[in-house]
Parts: C-alpha cells; sequence; structure tokens
C-alpha cells in the first residue's frame, strides 16, 4: 500500500496532528480496562493542569462523547436552571449558535449583540446584569473563529463575578493555546474540545467546571445524554463513561497532552502559535490581503482576510488551487463582509507557513490576480 500525504490543515480544528497522536490511535482497549480507566482519569488530571487550577482547589474535569458543539449545548442545558435565564455575548457565529441552543430548548434568554469586529468589555456584561436581575448566567465565546477576534474573558469574569451569576465560557478554539488562569476568569464552566489546540483528533469535547456549580446544577439537565451532572458522577464513581466512549480518540488526546508538556506547556505552546500568526499575517498583506479584524483584538488562533478587490479573484477557485498544491484554508462565516480564514494552530510551524504562503502567491500569479502590499494592521 503506498502512503499518501495528508495535505496541511491550516484550519482552526480539525488541524494536522503528529505522527504520534495518529500512532496512538492504532491500538484496540476496552472501555472498561483498567488501563483505559487509568488514562481518562490521569487526562482529567493533566486538563485540570492546562487551565491552572487542580482538584483540592474545587475544580472538576468532565470528558462527553460527541463534538465541541456537543459540550456548549451539554453545558447550557444542564447549568441553566428551569427557572433561570442566560445572557449570550454574541459577536460572532459561535455566540448565535448559543441563542439557537436556547431557543431550540426552551431556555430563558437574551442576546447582546456587537458587531463581528468589537470586542466585548466588562461595562458590556455589567450594563444588562444591573438591568435585568433575572439573568442568572452569562455565556461567552473566549476566541471567536468567526473571526479570530479575542473577548477579555478575565475581565467578563470579575464583572460577571461582582454580580454574583454564573459565567460559561465556549473556550473552544483557545484552550491549550493561550494562557488562562481559570481560577483568575473565575469561569463556573469552561468548554473545549479534543481536536483544537490540545492538537488530539475530533470525539469528544470536556468541561472544566466549579464543583460547587456542578452540584448546584444537580437535576437540572433538560436531556439524558448530555447530562454533565450525572457525567461527572459516573466518572467519580467508577472512572466509566455512561455511554460507549471514543477510546481512539482518548488515546489520541492522552499522547497529544504528553506533548503539550513536551512542548512547554500552554506558554510554549502559545510561543509557537504567536509567531505562527504574525508570520501569517505579514506574509499575507505582503502578498496584498487585508485583515478583517484591528490588530486589538485578533486573537494568534486564525485570521480572517478580505476578498481583495479584484475580478479575477474567486475565492473557491483560489481555495481549490491551494488544496492541489496541499494547503487547506477556511472559508469565511462573517454574515457582513466577505472574507476568509487561515487557521495557524496544529501541529505546523514557521516551515508550513511559508509554503503556504509561497504557494499564494503562485496560485494568484495564476489567477491573474495583482495585489499590492497591504500596511501594517489597522
Amino acid at each position: 500500500m503506498t502512503q499518501r500525504r495528508d495535505k496541511t490543515l491550516f484550519t482552526p480544528g480539525p488541524l494536522t496532528t503528529s505522527a504520534t497522536v495518529k500512532a496512538a490511535m492504532q491500538r484496540d482497549l476496552g472501555s472498561r480496562d483498567s488501563e483505559f480507566i487509568g488514562i481518562v482519569k490521569d487526562i482529567r488530571t493533566r486538563l485540570l493542569a492546562c487551565a491552572g487550577v487542580h482538584k483540592d482547589a474545587g475544580y472538576e474535569a468532565v470528558l462527553l462523547q460527541g463534538s465541541g458543539t456537543y459540550g456548549i449545548e451539554a453545558v447550557i442545558t444542564t447549568a441553566v436552571p428551569r427557572d433561570g435565564k442566560l445572557l449570550v455575548m454574541v459577536n460572532g457565529a459561535y455566540g448565535a449558535r448559543i441563542v439557537k441552543m436556547a431557543q431550540v430548548h426552551g431556555i430563558n434568554h437574551r442576546a447582546d449583540t456587537l458587531a463581528e469586529d468589537r470586542a466585548f468589555s466588562a461595562n458590556d456584561v455589567v450594563r444588562w446584569l444591573a438591568t435585568d436581575k433575572a439573568i442568572t448566567h452569562v455565556a461567552v465565546v473566549h476566541s471567536e473563529t468567526t473571526t479570530g477576534l479575542m473577548n477579555p474573558i478575565e475581565e467578563i469574569g470579575a464583572a460577571v463575578a461582582q454580580q454574583g451569576r454564573g459565567l460559561i465560557v465556549d473556550a473552544m478554539s483557545s484552550f491549550g493555546g493561550v494562557e488562562m488562569d481559570l481560577e483568575a476568569v473565575d469561569a463556573d464552566w469552561l468548554v473545549s474540545s479534543s481536536n483544537k489546540c490540545i492538537e488530539g483528533v475530533p470525539g469528544f469535547a470536556f468541561v472544566i467546571a466549579k464543583n460547587s456549580a456542578l452540584v448546584a446544577a444537580e437535576g437540572q439537565a433538560r436531556t439524558l445524554s448530555l447530562d454533565v451532572v450525572a457525567q461527572w458522577r459516573g466518572l467519580e464513581q467508577s472512572g466509566q463513561f455512561r455511554f460507549t466512549p471514543p477510546t481512539h480518540a482518548i488515546l489520541a488526546f492522552h499522547q497529544a497532552l504528553l506533548e503539550l508538556e513536551q512542548e512547554g506547556g500552554v506558554k510554549g505552546r502559545a510561543a509557537r502559535y504567536i509567531d505562527n500568526n504574525r508570520m501569517l499575517r505579514e506574509g499575507m498583506q505582503r502578498l496584498g490581503f487585508r485583515p478583517y479584524l484591528a490588530e486589538s483584538v485578533q486573537g494568534h488562533i486564525i485570521t480572517s482576510f478580505h476578498y481583495p478587490h479584484d475580478r479575477a479573484f474567486r475565492f473557491d477557485d483560489f481555495y481549490a488551487r491551494l488544496s492541489q498544491r496541499g494547503h487547506v484554508i477556511y472559508p469565511g462565516k462573517l454574515t457582513q463582509a466577505a472574507c476568509f480564514r487561515v487557521g495557524n494552530i496544529g501541529r505546523i510551524g514557521r516551515p508550513e507557513i511559508e509554503a503556504l504562503l509561497a504557494a499564494a502567491k503562485d496560485v494568484l500569479a495564476d489567477m491573474g490576480v495583482k495585489l499590492a502590499p497591504v500596511g501594517a494592521d489597522r
């Protein structure tokens, strides 16, 4: 059998993984086997360490089958009581998705919506919480993958805590790749997934929550399989998932966590991602692509670029030609601007960024697109 080289994924997940992470899946392990139970326990401990917290300080890590969206829906439908109310901070598609979840489940909610290029502040939160005393929980996306924008969760968390409400953080595209101190953020619930900055493969989401928040949410879940508290109870009592776990994805994730530690933990990985992002943005601007976000709100996970004002540029053609050369980028998800996105997380570094930029330059020439370099970020 001939070995096929995978394309490099410049996406926010699934993403390019190491050969050793992929190799970790090449074995079968029973879900009730003591070795597997030990691996799940170790993963839970390591996730708390990534967040800068630990079990003795009142934090728990809970693994859930399914994508990151499943994890968010599990928390929303478990954390918010039947007589509670959810405030959703929306400045992108993933905040809007939380609103949709609340609608589907009949959860009382309201949305604070900003333009997709604006970050929220503590004042935005305080304004709502001061005027609507019925709000019990606030949900915010840390790294809004729609654009690459970063919302200041420590500032928002302080405001929510001061008002005595619960905070839910969607850290899907930031956890493991952005330094954070969950205790300083004071989030009651944080959600991420296996195939993002930890650099594992798709298969499960995970929740890091305060023990007190889990206990308070007992019996509130609106679903059976997405009951975070029941899943936590099961893991605590037997070390096992309530329903069939994604064993191969968990083995890969455990290996990915070991490789995160080898890289210097979250700090070391963030340094590589920051370097990747700087190199990507500077290189794309030299080619004539203009970033959508101001540098002040731009994160180092993924970057949105405007379509250039050249009639010869067609994104579908640009995408396909790059893919043929072995580089996969990401279509846009903005509602107000024609953009595409390029991620810089996963098992990639300077050589891969250089190869993408060289390929993009060749593709533009082949398409007959002529662009002038763009100045520094606005």
